[in-house]
């Protein structure tokens, strides 16, 4: 069953969320920062950030000139600090050999450092009109429902995924485009994992409505916890980092976690393989690039 795109496209019209990285003359430096950062964190946490970002590194060359650690301090909470260390890269690499300005072209894109197959399409499309397919969590829970009838896509399949997905776009950029984007926003907005608002859809067919939504026969999806896990380790040694103005003593990051100094050492020595976190020949600890000071 095919998603009616004119229907999705005049709900997208009147109900899109109005996204600072949607609004006119967001450039594709821009729109790539958006799209590093949203990746596995909330919209409501990235916009204050990305819109300070905008204000301070305009530009590639601007984030290039600054260091890992300024980059790393001004990532704050967002999780998974490593894409900050490579967006630093990645500008570099726009300011020495691409003019400063990230490219259209999806298989350039793919050449940059942190870019892989998702972001590249996503800026190609959202940053200058192209006609790929977009294919993100979102597209594929509204693509499993409304065209094959399931209640989840199960396992991703770049392949299958992509084909869905380019076989529904409208023939012109511009509206190709603009079904990408509204697609999107149905899967994060309406037609949610947990809570579909199915009263609400613009599509006026959906094979899983017809077919009576149907239950996931698969197995139930694992909810990822947070709490008491290496990775929660990991966000306050970083936090300890970024809120010093220097190296810092071991005590100090030993603080941060005691019931477990052997889950806190290993979440240690994984920031240092990441090259998030430095130690100065002295034995200090440092953000990335700052031992040296």
């Amino acid at each position: 069953m095919p998603v009616d795109a004119t229907s999705l496209a005049r709900w997208y019209a009147a109900e899109a969320r109005d996204l600072p990285w949607r609004r006119d003359g967001v450039t594709g430096w821009q729109i790539l920062m958006s799209e590093v950062m949203l990746q596995q964190t909330p919209v409501v946490r990235v916009v204050p950030i990305w819109e300070e970002w905008v204000r301070r590194w305009p530009v590639p060359s601007a984030m290039a000139a600054s260091s890992q650690a300024d980059v790393l301090r001004a990532w704050g909470k967002l999780g998974y600090p490593r894409r900050a260390l490579r967006l630093h890269e990645c500008a570099g690499v726009l300011a020495a050999q691409h003019g400063d300005r990230v490219p259209e072209d999806v298989d350039v894109l793919l050449t940059l450092p942190g870019v892989g197959a998702y972001t590249a399409r996503a800026v190609a499309c959202f940053a200058y009109g192209r006609r790929v397919p977009v294919v993100d969590t979102n597209v594929r829970r509204v693509v499993a429902r409304a065209v094959h009838g399931r209640a989840e896509p199960g396992n991703p399949s770049t392949t299958r995924d992509l084909a869905d997905v380019e076989a529904m776009l409208p023939r012109t950029r511009a509206r190709a485009a603009t079904f990408s984007a509204a697609l999107m926003e149905l899967g994060a907005t309406i037609c949610t994992a947990r809570t579909p608002d199915c009263g609400r859809c613009p599509l006026p067919e959906c094979a899983w409505v017809q077919a009576g939504r149907p239950a996931h026969d698969g197995p139930a999806k694992r909810v990822q916890k947070f709490a008491g896990t290496d990775r929660q380790v990991r966000g306050r040694l970083m936090a300890v980092l970024r809120e010093s103005t220097g190296p810092v003593e071991r005590p100090a990051l030993d603080s941060v976690w005691l019931d477990d100094p052997g889950q806190r050492d290993r979440a240690l020595h994984s920031l240092l393989v990441d090259g998030l976190v430095e130690q100065t020949d002295d034995g200090l600890f440092a953000l990335a690039g700052e031992a040296g000071r």
